[in-house]
């Protein structure tokens, strides 16, 4: 017997589900009752769910990367590491934020292809053109992609709904938050607001301040 859906329609599918029920509602049986199949006809092209989450975060990468790769690097050569580094994240973050628990999915997954590596190329050569060694390169990336990482986790959960971004989680009231810690503790009251208030600036705060710690780092670290 051969399944009647390919494997493009399972993901695609998942991430249109993904936002209406999240990661924790998502499962096969729900995404075969959506494709109007059995749920074993999902097994011809998924073992499991990890391997659907695997497809579904190298398709997201896939998606957000579609400009990059078209541009290639002449347009890379246009601008500074930092702005370079700076649009990357910002672009991965506002993609991610387009899917319910698009952090958590598309964190710890593994690339089912190698459509990562054209990007990646790219940025690394620009970093390594500007004089960092690989290593340098490769942590200046590996330091602002995790930070971005986190960032959006943590922002999902206070803004779970891609639909309704203004809507906050109540955990994070700052008025109840307030009033859980108590006034014994007023700077850890105070600090809510920073942490879980606006979060686009927080963000621009956090991609600044490690763009300039590599900045002092690559300074001062031998090339070699």
């Amino acid at each position: 017997m051969v399944s009647r859906i390919d494997r493009r329609q399972v993901v695609d599918t998942a991430l249109r589900l993904l936002n209406e029920v999240g990661l924790d509602g998502l499962t096969l049986r729900r995404i075969a009752k959506e494709l109007n199949v059995q749920a074993p006809a999902l097994y011809w092209h998924f073992k499991n769910k990890q391997e659907l989450l695997d497809e579904m975060a190298t398709e997201m990468f896939r998606r957000m990367t579609v400009s990059l790769t078209g541009e290639g690097e002449a347009a890379l050569a246009d601008r500074t590491w930092q702005e370079t580094l700076r649009d990357a994240c910002r672009g991965m973050r506002r993609e991610l934020l387009g899917y319910r628990d698009g952090g958590k999915v598309f964190g710890g997954t593994r690339m089912t292809d190698t459509s990562f590596s054209g990007p990646l190329e790219n940025l690394l050569g620009l970093l390594t053109g500007a004089g960092f060694t690989l290593r340098q390169a490769a942590q200046a990336w590996w330091t602002v992609y995790n930070f971005t990482m986190g960032l959006v986790i943590e922002e999902q959960s206070v803004h779970p709904d891609p639909a309704a971004p203004q809507h906050r989680d109540p955990a994070y009231d700052a008025e109840l938050r307030a009033e859980r810690i108590g006034a014994g503790y007023p700077l850890a009251t105070a600090v809510g607001e920073e942490m879980f208030g606006d979060i686009e600036r927080s963000f621009e705060a956090g991609l600044r301040l490690i763009i300039a710690g590599i900045e002092a780092t690559a300074r001062t670290e031998p090339r070699s």
